[in-house]
């Protein structure tokens, strides 16, 4: 009997580890990624790299690579494809699910400013302190103009919308001792961060609360309508649900 073919949308670490779990069920596993990181970590799965051209193109590709289900695990604030994924899904009739990591809660201590938009963030960040560490590299337009000095952390070397930014190229996951040693090294004042959830990008918020400094939090857009599921244990039984043993 030929495996059933699966596509994980991948991003994350969750994405990964639920990669890498479905293969050793039996799965027949495709692992892929948007192409902006040049050495993704192993996989068992067999892993593609690069866009599909849209939903569209995403939809083509479903149907002549005979997929029986998809699952999103992208990262949460990849709204684009997360919206491409459900679109694809529905026009090819494959199962769809999006595997999501939970929220981070704050415990005592913490000091996050929740907003929505970098629009927001920049009409705050000049009242917290001059030296500003940024956990992302993307959309960063939005503070160009502000009169502060950025330390801006990047998976992969490129260049950022900042001119007074020092950039770090480096990957996590990052352990809580490192990032406060970080901060006090660059001085931080405020940590600007996205609401991405998980255990394995938390370090830089504890570290914060260590210190006492304020993070201004993103809030991550909402996923697309349907089912969802915040462990990779959750994803696997819904894909032996929709795709077969």
């Amino acid at each position: 009997m030929t495996a059933a073919r699966v596509l994980v949308l991948g991003g994350t670490g969750e994405g990964r580890l639920l990669a890498d779990m479905l293969v050793q069920a039996g799965y027949d596993v495709v692992l892929s990624f948007a192409g902006r990181t040049s050495a993704p970590a192993p996989s068992l799965a067999r892993v593609r790299s690069g866009g599909f051209g849209g939903a569209e193109g995403l939809a083509a590709y479903l149907t002549a690579e005979r997929i029986a289900a998809c699952v999103d695990a992208t990262h949460p604030f990849a709204a684009r494809m997360s919206a491409n994924a459900l679109a694809a899904c529905e026009s090819a009739g494959v199962p769809r699910m999006a595997l999501v990591r939970p929220e981070w809660v704050p415990v005592d201590g913490d000091r996050w400013i929740p907003v929505d938009d970098l629009a927001q963030a920049a009409r705050l960040l000049p009242a917290m302190g001059r030296r500003v560490f940024v956990a992302f590299a993307d959309g960063l337009e939005a503070l160009a103009e502000l009169d502060l000095d950025f330390v801006v952390r990047r998976a992969e070397p490129g260049p950022v919308a900042l001119a007074r930014a020092r950039v770090l190229v480096a990957r996590g996951p990052f352990a809580r001792d490192d990032e406060r040693a970080l901060f006090v090294a660059e001085r931080i004042d405020v940590v600007l961060a996205k609401a991405s959830g998980g255990k394995a990008s938390r370090a830089k918020l504890d570290a914060a609360r260590n210190l006492g400094l304020p993070v201004v939090l993103l809030r991550r857009p909402a996923p697309p309508p349907g089912p969802v599921a915040d462990t990779t244990e959750a994803a696997g039984a819904w894909v032996r649900a929709n795709a077969g043993p």
